[in-house]
């Protein structure tokens, strides 16, 4: 054989893996990503790598036979809308929602490429679907908590802080279901029975974040109780800074907000969620059609106790409490 004729076999069959990886990487399946929260919120990473683990352990590998792409919307409406409809236009074969807001935004850009989205609060008053057994249409998913976590919350605030008279419930009703009434409603009817007042307390910006807590604290006996919110959860540092300064029991939907030095959460396992999401993807990836597959409620609730944070309240929590919590930060 001649030495060219040898070298052009050679190099042939050097460049086949190349030619093999390119007509892999064209043959891609395509995942978009709509996140409620920042890319900077640590939280954000936790609920990535649980996602694409869960993937990877169905045969999905980002890079090599799917590629996923996430947008940050950090809780802000104009950009929600901005990067649904752009996501939507770049016509993937599957697209990940994070929160209601973000959800509602897909839907009117989109009734026929499959969404699966993730802390969504009410998906039937959304008019997301039209049954959780048999959504129908283009989407399903994974639930926030029902509304009476509100309830449950209020009760929490009262055993941790007893003297407390007044609960303020915190929520934007441009991001909050059913403009906050989704919560509203089941904390006004437990309040009676706990002897505390509801003070329902809307916001809509950071600076409203600021004067409203400001007000709160001008009272006497007031506690404040965060609902499941996109926009809340995207300023939860400040709210928790402010329920600091200003010495206010506060309770929250999520550990992440415990975690950051509030006092006391109770929820669904967010991260969870997202793991779970992976292989409802996996099957419409596969050829399953979103509205055959059931939205799932949440399956694991945390309750997690900052005793750091009550005792800078003065604050004591019942040793029944902290027996049944699932974490205690010291």
């Amino acid at each position: 054989m001649q030495r060219r004729t040898l070298l052009t076999l050679i190099g042939g069959a050097a460049a086949w893996p190349l030619v093999a990886r390119a007509q892999q990487s064209s043959q891609a399946r395509r995942v978009e990503v709509l996140m409620g929260i920042a890319e900077s919120d640590p939280a954000g990473a936790t609920f990535v790598a649980a996602f694409t683990e869960s993937l990877r352990d169905l045969g999905w590998r980002d890079g090599d036979n799917v590629r996923i792409e996430y947008r940050w919307s950090a809780g802000d409406g104009e950009r929600i809308k901005k990067f649904a409809a752009e996501l939507v236009a770049s016509q993937p074969d599957v697209i990940v929602g994070q929160t209601t807001p973000v959800v509602a935004a897909l839907k009117q850009q989109t009734r026929t490429i499959p969404i699966v989205f993730t802390q969504v609060s009410d998906p039937v008053g959304s008019g997301f679907i039209s049954d959780l057994a048999a959504p129908g249409g283009n989407m399903t998913g994974f639930t926030n908590p029902e509304s009476s976590m509100s309830s449950k919350l209020l009760a929490l605030l009262k055993e941790v802080a007893p003297a407390t008279a007044r609960a303020a419930l915190m929520f934007n009703p441009t991001t909050a279901p059913d403009g906050g009434a989704y919560f509203l409603k089941p904390a006004q009817a437990a309040a009676s029975g706990l002897n505390v007042t509801i003070a329902s307390t809307p916001v809509h910006d950071a600076a409203e974040i600021d004067s409203a807590m400001a007000a709160l604290a001008r009272e006497a006996g007031v506690g404040l109780i965060v609902t499941p919110d996109v926009f809340v959860l995207a300023h939860r540092e400040q709210i928790i800074a402010l329920a600091a300064r200003h010495k206010m029991p506060a309770v929250y939907a999520y550990r992440f907000f415990a975690v950051s030095g509030g006092l006391m959460s109770c929820g669904t396992d967010v991260t969870d969620l997202f793991r779970r999401a992976a292989p409802y993807v996996d099957r419409t990836l596969r050829g399953a059609r979103p509205g055959e597959l059931p939205v799932q409620q949440p399956t694991k609730f945390e309750l997690v106790v900052n005793l750091k944070t009550a005792k800078s309240l003065g604050l004591s929590i019942p040793q029944t409490l902290l027996a049944t919590a699932d974490d205690v930060i010291e």
